[in-house]
């Protein structure tokens, strides 16, 4: 009697049952987040085209080129690179150098990503490892937030005159008025400043509903974080009326791009249903607590970064119990 052996190829995660791929699943992302690079060609004009597909194409660089470097199997194909140039861009302003966010693509693909042995081996999500890296230059990235509707240089562009306070600033630093200019309709659509990704809350929830649909991510996650976040701002307002602090929170900053598309990364987000939900609590909590308490408005960067670290310890909280499993009182075996 003959028996074939068949070897099999273990790979790291993602892993995804059926059809899919991991290509498949980061073209997915990538069409997910086209409205939100819709709305900001539209608020923005078309540098923020440019800037996109610049670090779009300096992360496919990098990966290809340390993968060539290390003698490894060529990966770029499989589209995480092309996911993690689109969010570099959405968490940084339109009128960012693009030196800038070519050192910022640098960063997140060889030594975030690539040098802990690439896809899925990261323990933290590169396009907020790099955000965090560049505010290493904070004029850059947290002084010269573009007004909506402005048209600037593709090449040099020039903020004279140009520049606006994003809602959440103004949120912060007002203690007489503490609205903002911008009405909640305006941060819905994304009538407002901020970085190039993260300015129309419709925009990104319509690419989270596509998501949904092909089922790249579950609404676990999501849900928790928004709701903490909605729960602690309603409880806990600054100055006016709950719900309406409540809305400019949820509709404020990267809390919407970073619920959806950032916490929600594979490799950095718990696999156990129980996981999932405590880890967007936590990410929620923290986000509130560097809001109000931290001395930068935006807190959805360094609260994700954070819970990517804890995400063994949350998993363990989901495990099942093994099935047969007896556990005698102390001092006795275990069945």
């Amino acid at each position: 009697m003959n028996i074939e052996a068949t070897n099999l190829t273990v790979s790291s995660s993602p892993h995804a049952h059926g059809k899919n791929t991991t290509a498949v699943i980061m073209r997915d992302v990538c069409i997910a987040l086209l409205p939100a690079l819709i709305a900001a060609i539209y608020f923005f004009g078309w540098r923020a085209l440019t800037l996109t597909l610049v670090s779009v194409a300096g992360c496919v660089f990098f990966e290809w080129g340390f993968r060539k470097l290390m003698k490894k199997d060529c990966t770029v194909t499989d589209w995480s690179a092309v996911v993690t140039g689109m969010l570099i861009a959405f968490v940084c302003p339109v009128s960012l150098p693009y030196w800038t966010i070519l050192l910022a693509d640098l960063f997140a693909i060889v030594l975030v990503k690539q040098l802990f042995g690439g896809i899925g081996m990261n323990i933290v999500n590169p396009a907020l490892a790099a955000r965090a890296f560049l505010f290493s230059w904070p004029s850059l990235m947290s002084g010269q937030w573009v007004r909506p509707g402005t048209n600037i240089s593709i090449f040099s562009p020039s903020l004279d005159g140009l520049t606006t306070a994003t809602p959440l600033e103004a949120l912060a630093a007002s203690t007489v008025k503490p609205l903002p200019a911008e009405s909640l309709l305006d941060l819905f659509l994304g009538k407002i400043g901020g970085s190039l990704g993260e300015v129309s809350a419709a925009a990104l929830l319509l690419g989270g509903v596509y998501l949904l649909v092909r089922k790249v991510i579950s609404p676990r996650i999501p849900l928790a974080y928004l709701g903490t976040v909605a729960i602690l701002a309603f409880l806990f307002p600054r100055g006016i009326e709950g719900g309406t602090w409540m809305l400019y929170q949820l509709l404020s900053g990267g809390l919407m791009l970073g619920a959806i598309f950032m916490a929600t990364d594979y490799a950095t987000s718990p696999v156990t249903h129980l996981g999932q939900i405590v880890y967007g609590v936590g990410c929620g909590v923290l986000t509130i607590l560097f809001r109000y308490f931290g001395t930068y408005v935006e807190g959805v960067t360094y609260a994700i970064l954070i819970m990517n670290c804890c995400v063994g310890f949350f998993d363990k909280l989901g495990v099942p119990k093994r099935f047969g499993l007896v556990k005698q009182k102390k001092g006795g075996a275990e069945k």
